[in-house]
């Protein structure tokens, strides 16, 4: 309560009726709104963080009619997880990589890196001891340690055996980072060994 009383005394006066506009421009300031908050978030906004700056308005309507307004930008929007951000479509990969140095915002992973993060994506919650299983050798901190540091693994529950070793699990940022809407979106690791690109 006492951080929603802060919240309170901070927030500028934001008239989220809009009562003052006609309905069709009304419903376009939403949007407009909902697009800014997404342009300055560098991670997915949740429903409820969108709804403060709309009021009582469908949330998901006004999402489904800017994501249709942007159908011929070169950004989209996408829902990651239990939220929703704005990114370049990939068509534009390329255009981007040869204009600047975007380095800083590659995951920068080798291979058995990544191989590692699929593993966990796939068979979380996993332990390093799980992790050892599937590649038959241990699996060093400093790997699970690069993979956190980049929020693309957390902590997950204990496992329930003796001594409680800590699990990894993906997070939303995981999820961002490879387009994906949810984990259901993973492919099957039998179909991409029956492709030739499984283990």
């Amino acid at each position: 309560m006492g951080s929603d009383m802060a919240r309170d005394r901070t927030e500028p006066d934001l008239d989220r009726a809009l009562d003052d506009l006609p309905p069709e421009l009304r419903w376009r300031e939403w949007m407009r709104r909902i697009e800014a908050v997404l342009f300055a978030s560098s991670t997915p906004v949740p429903r409820e963080d969108l709804a403060r700056v709309v009021g009582e308005v469908s949330v998901e309507l006004l999402i489904d009619d800017l994501a249709a307004d942007l159908a011929d930008r070169p950004y989209e929007l996408a829902q990651v997880g239990s939220g929703w951000l704005l990114r370049t479509r990939p068509a534009y990969a390329a255009a981007i990589r040869a204009a600047a140095d975007v380095a800083g915002q590659a995951l920068d992973l080798g291979e058995f890196d990544l191989a590692v993060l699929a593993a966990i994506a796939w068979h979380q919650p996993i332990t390093r001891d799980g992790l050892k299983e599937i590649f038959g050798k241990e699996i060093g901190r400093e790997l699970i340690g690069r993979l956190s540091e980049r929020d693309l693994i957390g902590p997950g529950p204990r496992a329930p055996r003796r001594g409680a070793p800590y699990t990894f699990v993906t997070t939303e940022a995981f999820l961002a980072a490879f387009g994906l809407e949810s984990l259901r979106d993973l492919a099957d690791p039998e179909q991409l060994a029956d492709a030739g690109l499984g283990a």
